[in-house]
């Protein structure tokens, strides 16, 4: 029996554009848990009743656990109900951000036909290949729409003036960011 031959080791460029935009779909999946949240919280009015409160904190148990696509179309359609501004773009944005998401963090990566460009192995739900080479500025452009794409979720999340919490700080905690 033969072995299958190794995956080519990517380049560090590719490799860190890669990481960074996976990183960004994790940021964006927390900002739509926490503008899930608030969205249908606001939904709720003062004067829910015990009944509806718990249905809805079942419901926000549930989402912790909810992938990044599910995660779209449950802040989709909370934007509808809530009428919370212009929804087309922006979800047309996100199911876009979703679609190269799968293909970021499931494609086998393979040289590209060109020097510094790589090809994404990857066959989608409805048995599309991706057809293009792609290389690191590439990916760092799917990274830079992701957290365009964060900050305007964020921004609805707080339009409605219920904010929630970052997950895992405190308010004395700061961000550690590499100086210089």
């Amino acid at each position: 029996m033969t072995l299958p031959r190794a995956p080519d080791r990517l380049s560090d460029e590719m490799a860190s554009a890669i990481g960074h935009a996976v990183s960004g779909f994790g940021f964006l999946e927390e900002a739509l848990k926490r503008a899930i949240f608030s969205l249908t919280r606001q939904g709720l009015g003062e004067d829910a009743d015990d009944a509806a409160l718990q249905r809805w904190l079942k419901r926000m148990e549930d989402i912790a656990d909810d992938s990044l696509g599910t995660l779209i179309d449950s802040f989709i359609a909370a934007m509808r109900r809530t009428r919370a501004g212009a929804t087309d773009d922006l979800s047309a944005r996100l199911r876009k951000l979703r679609n190269q998401r799968n293909l970021l963090c499931h494609a086998s990566w393979r040289p590209g036909r060109e020097q510094g460009y790589w090809h994404p192995t990857f066959i989608n739900t409805r048995g599309e290949r991706y057809p293009d080479d792609m290389r690191a500025e590439d990916i760092d452009a799917i990274h830079a729409e992701t957290l365009a794409v964060a900050r305007r979720v964020v921004s609805i999340m707080r339009g409605t003036g219920i904010e929630g919490e970052w997950v895992g700080w405190d308010d004395d905690d700061e961000p550690h960011q590499k100086k210089g």
